[in-house]
């Protein structure tokens, strides 16, 4: 391939997660698409556990579904095993999670990249920009090669100037096996942004032949399984592998702090700060020292492989402390390492440097996305790769930029919580972060993102079409269960087997259908239920948007009333270089933080650390209000 004078609409830096979800969206607008990685043997690799989803990061990987992006249906078509997790718990905490081939879901992703028309592969690594002004123009490849570009996304993961710890044993690395990226952090703070440093880890991965599975407790799949992705692209798993669980000891944690001297994390030679709520296992027996044991799952990285994950035990500990350590876990007596843990250390840059859009403040057309901003999680960087491979061509066309609040989506909330709070340890998604999780179900990210996704040309025709008919089935079902009556002899014998009180005369099936006691399931039985099912073509997911309509109606039209009024202050926007420094009837702490976000809306800057409601008080007063 010949770059000497050709100049695409965007450059992508970096194959992982966010880089193939920013490359695949970018080409799917019809830009004139590049993406450079520097091993196109590892595109979206699985560097830690071998699983997409769960608690809120689930509801992310069904957003990017219902925007156009790839993630769920890769995840989809190299499952092994998937769990909907939090079921006991209302609708609003549901969070489906899927055991991944690792092997068949990098291969998959390439096969879906490589089909992309508007995209080229191309291996190397970047080690430079090229600048005009404040604007980007392009990259520097360490082969030489100066490559154009309109807009430019860096998507770089653990690989600026990366390094590996592994007891007393240092080298660059951004990966175990592969070397780190310079440049792009010396160029980008040369010219004025802020760097910092992260930390994350991995655990050990053992052969699962030399494991004791009948000493552990064994973690099926669902008995049916469902799907990640809203398309039919695939179907769901009729076959699946079982994880396990098992735990630490105390005569575990006494092995393991025999190596806290040699632990790169004590002694201080790691700087970089790590995942408070994915710590190390080092970390935990510190930080919990009365806790007895802490639990293990032991994962498995693909149908045709015996190299399983040791979910729990990240670590970055000498390999002798490491091997001893886990002979001593029920069912590890004789378990043969295959790869040791270690922890890595990378450059990020604060994301209060970003605008919503995920492009820089400082130069014009450069994109953030993923660890770069200081994030942690597959889930969580596919998404802001989505994001950033979006507006870098909706900016290029001159197109308003694609921004999502925090009532439309977790992705919103991620984004604004990255921009407008900043972060200094890794940041990973949680329901608790969302305000409106009622509202922000993984069951109805099609019906909230679909349409937005389409209206910008992502989201095909066909995606659109099966949102309309599945929104037109669950109003035309909930329309006949508050039209359709029901009598007390034909429900009374349904409502004493699930301890409901009975009623005495006719009431609308609706009505009955909202008690907590009963389960969808004895709605099919109401008379004519299953009559309306079979004309109408109701399938599994229309009966759930039902049955979470009627249970929780009260609930979701509470939430939309309180997002509606703080939307009123989302639409209240603040001119770019608004002048803070002229408002001396603020407090200097307000100033100091305003000045440095450069927030978009009222609404933004009210969620500032350190901006007061009176400083509100005082910005609504300047911007007329």
């Amino acid at each position: 391939m010949r770059f000497n004078n050709t100049e695409y609409d965007v450059i992508v830096v970096g194959g992982g997660h966010a880089g193939s979800e920013a490359a695949a969206a970018s080409a799917n607008l019809g830009a004139k698409t590049l993406l450079i990685t520097m091993s196109l043997q590892t595109i979206a690799q699985m560097s830690c556990n071998p699983a997409m989803g769960g608690i809120a990061k689930g509801q992310i990987v069904r957003e990017i579904d219902a925007l156009g992006g790839y993630s769920a249906i890769v995840t989809d078509k190299t499952a092994i095993q998937f769990k909907m997790l939090n079921k006991s718990k209302g609708p609003a905490m549901w969070s489906p999670r899927a055991q991944s081939d690792r092997f068949r879901f990098s291969e998959e992703w390439r096969y879906q990249l490589e089909s992309l028309e508007n995209l080229d592969l191309y291996q190397d690594s970047v080690n430079g920009l090229l600048f005009n002004n404040d604007q980007i123009i392009g990259v520097k490849t360490t082969l030489g090669l100066q490559i154009k570009a309109k807009a430019v996304v860096i998507t770089a993961g653990t690989f600026l100037n990366g390094k590996i710890h592994l007891g007393k044993k240092t080298f660059g690395g951004g990966r175990a096996g592969e070397s780190s990226s310079t440049g792009i952090t010396e160029d980008l703070v040369k010219i004025g942004f802020e760097a910092g440093r992260m930390k994350t880890g991995t655990p050990p991965r053992v052969d699962a032949r030399s494991l004791h599975f009948d000493l552990m407790i064994e973690q099926p799949g669902d008995p049916s399984p469902l799907k990640f992705s809203f398309s039919n692209t695939t179907k769901p798993l009729t076959k699946q592998l079982s994880c396990y669980m098992t735990y630490t000891s105390l005569d575990v944690h006494d092995i393991l702090r025999e190596g806290f001297s040699d632990s790169p994390m004590y002694t201080g030679r790691i700087q970089g700060v790590g995942p408070r709520y994915c710590p190390s296992i080092e970390d935990k027996i510190d930080r919990f020292a009365t806790k007895e044991r802490h639990q293990l799952f032991i994962e498995p990285e693909g149908w045709r492989t015996y190299e399983y994950y040791v979910n729990g035990f990240s670590t970055s500990l000498p390999d002798h402390v490491q091997e001893k350590a886990l002979r001593n876990i029920p069912g590890f007596k004789d378990v043969k390492i295959i790869r040791y843990g270690y922890a890595i250390e990378y450059d990020f840059f604060p994301p209060t440097q970003l605008k919503h859009s995920l492009e820089t403040k400082r130069i014009k057309n450069l994109y953030f996305a993923g660890q770069i901003n200081g994030t942690t999680g597959y889930e969580e960087a596919a998404a802001q790769g989505l994001m950033a491979g979006i507006n870098a061509v909706l900016k290029i066309n001159h197109n308003e930029p694609f921004i999502l609040k925090r009532d439309e989506a977790y992705i919103g909330v991620l984004i604004d919580d990255l921009v407008t709070k900043g972060t200094d340890e890794p940041y990973r998604m949680f329901t608790s972060r969302a305000e409106y999780r009622t509202l922000l179900r993984q069951d109805n990210a099609d019906l909230r993102l679909t349409p937005k996704s389409f209206a910008i040309g992502l989201a095909s025709k066909e995606r659109m079409e099966r949102v309309v008919e599945k929104q037109k089935k669950t109003d035309l079902f909930i329309d006949f269960l508050k039209k359709t009556s029901i009598k007390p002899e034909e429900v009374n014998p349904i409502l004493q087997s699930k301890n409901s009180a009975k009623v005495n005369q006719s009431m609308k099936m609706f009505k009955i259908a909202a008690r907590p006691q009963l389960e969808f399931d004895d709605i099919t039985k109401f008379p004519g239920i299953s009559h309306f099912i079979a004309e109408h073509d109701i399938d599994k997911e229309i009966m759930e948007q039902t049955d979470i309509h009627i249970k929780y109606s009260g609930y979701i039209n509470k939430e939309k009333n309180n997002a509606d009024k703080l939307n009123r202050l989302e639409n209240i926007n603040i001119p770019e270089d608004f002048d803070y420094q002229k408002i001396k009837s603020i407090s200097f702490e307000a100033r100091e933080k305003l000045t440095k976000i450069q927030p978009r809306t009222i609404s933004q800057a009210s969620r500032i650390s350190g901006v007061s409601p009176s400083d509100i008080s005082v910005l609504l007063v300047y911007m007329g209000r």
